[in-house]
């Protein structure tokens, strides 16, 4: 028979609860007048049974049955780890700057101009 549950892929923001990692999950549409993309999150509890997935790391959730109050999905794969995003991260701000596009730079950082 096949597996027909939903899979989601995300980026894990929170590691605090036990054995559960909150991942947020980002979703672009157009707007149907304007065409503008609308980027939306929404957060979802997922199970980790190993306890091991940092923040920052980049998982696939499948639905599963409820395992708690909010918590209806659990990690199936870990995509890229914590510190695997954040050197790809720092190494695309390095030449953004070797390049001279501060723009690019404060875009990642979050920080002003």
């Amino acid at each position: 028979m096949a597996n027909n549950r939903r899979r989601l892929i995300g980026r894990v923001i929170s590691d605090k609860m036990d054995k559960t990692v909150v991942v947020a999950v980002e979703t672009a549409v157009q707007h149907r007048l304007y065409g503008k993309t609308i980027r939306t999150t929404k957060k979802y509890l997922a199970h980790d049974e190993s306890n091991a997935i940092p923040v920052g790391s980049i998982v696939r959730i499948v639905e599963s049955r409820p395992l708690s109050k909010r918590k209806r999905w659990v990690v199936e794969e870990v995509l890229a780890q914590g510190s695997e995003v954040t050197a790809e991260l720092m190494e695309a701000e390095a030449e953004a700057l070797e390049a001279g596009d501060v723009a690019a730079v404060t875009h990642h950082t979050g920080g002003k101009e």
